[in-house]
């Protein structure tokens, strides 16, 4: 069995209003009554659709937290485990560079 969902009192207020701000001349309060109905299952239908959003965005923030902080503990976790590397800069490519040179001058003054 549905459970039938109990409307608030502002909802039925609101939908008369927009019912009765609509209402055209001739028509009658029946009539008049079930526009209100109308309008009130629409708006119904938005604060529900409207709540369904807000959950599926949340359930989405909610693994997105839940994804950054297992990757930030996973990091600590594994700087605390592993030392910081410092990576040195080679010295035989200066050296090799230096070499370059010295053979360069080496050759200018022998040939000339």
């Amino acid at each position: 069995m549905a459970k039938k969902l109990k409307v608030s009192d502002e909802v039925v207020a609101e939908a008369m209003q927009v019912a009765k701000a609509t209402q055209k001349p001739g028509q009658t309060k029946e009539q008049t009554k079930l526009i209100a109905q109308g309008i009130q299952k629409g708006i119904e239908e938005y604060k529900k659709r409207n709540k369904e959003k807000a959950r599926a965005l949340d359930k989405q923030k909610r693994k997105l937290n839940e994804k950054a902080s297992s990757l930030t503990a996973q990091q600590a976790d594994d700087s605390a485990l592993t030392p910081d590397v410092i990576y040195q800069q080679s010295k035989l490519p200066w050296a090799l560079l230096l070499l370059s040179w010295v053979a360069f001058i080496a050759y200018i003054y022998l040939v000339a």
